[in-house]
């Protein structure tokens, strides 16, 4: 199944996604196979999947630790897409690779997406691809079925809000605060006027990420109309701990609770 397709199903439901968000390998790969079916069996619509990377610019602390770990235990993509490939065989949720663009222009785009397409990933997140320079993937990616999502900065311009949400697909990715990821004790309001500006200006869902680390500013933004809710710096915190067991059980409870605080 596809993004744009799972979120066509929550529409008709009148549905909010969660989208959960982990790195792949911390704290392990063993751990990161469980946790795909954790989330999915516990109110993840879709999962975004991080790829371990040595200069995530975009990623705060938790997650860059968390990355950092992964690399540290020598994760590599193929690694990463072989639990996709399992994972996919046992959930019916679309996984969202979340991966910097220099390891993809490295490999080449076109081995990279067809590499990604095999394994089973739905959807692709490159958060250092600016639009200007993102056409070329967004043509190949349209081509092999891999759906590029593009992210929304609270400083965009109007006319740069309008350009990306016409060459996103899937969803539109709104980052709730300027800056990196990571747990926020509370949510910026300007998220609800730029809520109101993109729905203006596109028909296609909008994910809010960056921030949210609760179920009630889950809710929250919910209610200022997100059609999506990622968190994933809160949930990467869960699985900081080699107990991988009581971790495990640990996201399932948070994951639980922020679906039925959106629901």
């Amino acid at each position: 199944m596809n993004v744009a397709h799972r979120f066509q199903q929550l529409k008709q439901n009148s549905e909010c996604a969660f989208i959960p968000f982990i790195t792949a390998g911390d704290p392990d790969l063993a751990t990161t196979a469980k946790a795909l079916e954790v989330l999915a069996n516990n109110g993840a619509d879709l999962i975004e999947l991080g790829v371990p990377y040595s200069d995530p610019l975009a990623d705060g602390p938790t997650i860059q630790a968390a990355a950092t770990r992964a690399l540290q235990k020598g994760v590599k993509l193929e690694d990463v897409l072989a639990i996709v490939k399992d994972a996919v065989s046992k959930i019916d949720v679309p996984i969202i690779l979340f991966a910097y663009y220099n390891p993809i222009y490295y490999r080449g785009i076109e081995p990279f997406l067809k590499q990604v397409k095999e394994a089973g990933v739905s959807g692709l997140v490159v958060p250092d691809l600016p639009l200007e320079e993102a056409e070329t993937l967004l043509k190949s990616a349209a081509d092999i079925g891999i759906e590029v999502i593009l992210l929304v900065a609270p400083n965009s311009s109007p006319e740069r809000i309008k350009a990306i949400a016409q060459k996103s697909q899937g969803f539109i990715y709104l980052v709730s605060v300027t800056g990196v990821t990571g747990i926020r004790s509370q949510m910026a309001t300007e998220v609800k006027d730029l809520l109101t500006t993109l729905h203006h200006a596109t028909d296609k869902p909008i994910g809010v990420g960056f921030g949210i680390s609760n179920p009630q500013q889950a809710k929250q933004i919910k209610d200022w109309g997100a059609d999506a809710v990622i968190v994933g710096s809160a949930i990467v915190k869960r699985l900081e701990s080699e107990t991988a067991e009581s971790e495990l059980k640990a996201i399932a409870k948070f994951c639980y609770a922020l679906k039925q605080a959106i629901s």
